[in-house]
């Protein structure tokens, strides 16, 4: 970790977290954050559900919630990355505080609810953004809709022709009711509404899906049949859990959704499930507690064709994800592949 950087983390984690979090997106947008540019080799450029990238590392969902540090995000060295999650009508969220350090455990709680500007505003952002990035926006759906599958179509229709790729979220545990359309037939009418919308952008775009980690095999199972049905580009696995198992926090009881460090096993075993019921038809997406370059390496090797990471950055800076980027193309050379893509559900049956 960079000097500076880890004595502007240290200052940060003498507030509150959402405080900080904000200050971290003004770093971004002043330039001051850690941004080394395009970050690649012949090993770890790939192409992911037909997006060509520099490399497999992304930045998942809801660290610019609102389309604000575009550049700064396009010069961090990540192959790709996703905002929002944004919603038809501009929302506050849940009452604060809604964010907890769980120091202990190099994880986090979040409850934040969608909060977000709307996807008008996002959209106006986005329409500006630095063409030379790979940016995917996530689709989420307002608190108060009466009719949340609608909004999920809204939100594509009206951003997805600044989008590399728009991803469907269906897996947040802090929207009441939302995981409700993860079932098998809620699903596949959320989707169709998705698909056949994507299909009318002038640009059609890949359509990714995010998924819940607390899931059972035959979930898991009927999620796939469903991905396949509708004609997904890739699956995200996964989203944060409302598991509470073995952490020492103080922070370990507080409602929301759990990230970080206490995920990667739960949501590496999701992943390597639906990478066998899948059969490798469908791309991948790792995300859960990745804070090294060995954890993004197990990622891959369970199945993941790129993976995503965010709250390990509460802790280590952005300059994280050079290190992983990095890290991860010399675990690649060590091992012997030549792309990354030969690394790809290696060691699956590790998890199963």
């Amino acid at each position: 970790m960079r000097a500076l950087e880890q004595i502007g983390l240290k200052a940060l984690h003498c507030v509150d977290p959402e405080t900080a979090h904000g200050l971290a997106i003004r770093a971004l947008q002043m330039g001051l954050a850690h941004a080394p540019g395009r970050v690649t080799s012949s090993r770890l450029a790939t192409s992911f559900a037909g997006l060509d990238l520099p490399n497999p590392v992304g930045l998942a969902a809801g660290f610019d919630k609102n389309a604000t540090a575009l550049s700064g995000l396009a010069r961090a060295g990540f192959g790709f990355f996703e905002v929002g999650a944004a919603t038809p009508l501009p929302q506050p969220g849940n009452p604060r505080p809604r964010l907890f350090r769980l120091s202990e455990d190099r994880g986090a709680i979040n409850r934040f609810g969608f909060n977000n500007d709307g996807m008008d505003a996002i959209a106006e952002r986005l329409a500006q953004r630095p063409k030379d990035a790979v940016i995917g926006l996530n689709l989420g759906a307002n608190k108060t809709s009466t009719d949340r599958a609608g909004d999920f179509v809204k939100v594509l229709a009206r951003c997805g022709e600044h989008l590399d790729f728009a991803t469907v979220n269906v897996s947040s545990p802090n929207t009441e009711k939302l995981r409700d359309l993860q079932g098998k037939a809620a699903l596949s009418a959320l989707l169709r509404g998705v698909m056949d919308t994507r299909d009318t952008l002038a640009r059609p775009i890949p359509v990714f899906l995010k998924i819940a980690p607390d899931l059972s095999d035959a979930e898991i199972a009927e999620i796939a049949e469903v991905a396949a049905e509708q004609r997904v580009d890739a699956v995200i696995a996964t989203n944060t859990t409302l598991d509470r198992n073995g952490l020492a926090s103080r922070h370990r009881d507080e409602a929301g959704g759990l990230s970080g460090a206490p995920l990667f096993s739960k949501s590496t075993r999701v992943l390597a499930r639906l990478a066998t019921e899948t059969g490798g038809t469908i791309p991948l997406v790792g995300v859960g507690g990745i804070c090294t370059a060995e954890d993004a390496y197990e990622k891959i090797k369970a199945g993941a064709g790129v993976v995503q990471l965010y709250t390990a950055l509460v802790y280590r800076g952005l300059s994280l994800a050079e290190d992983i980027i990095r890290g991860l193309d010399r675990l690649l050379d060590r091992d012997g592949f030549s792309n990354v893509t030969q690394a790809v559900g290696t060691e699956k049956e590790k998890w199963l």
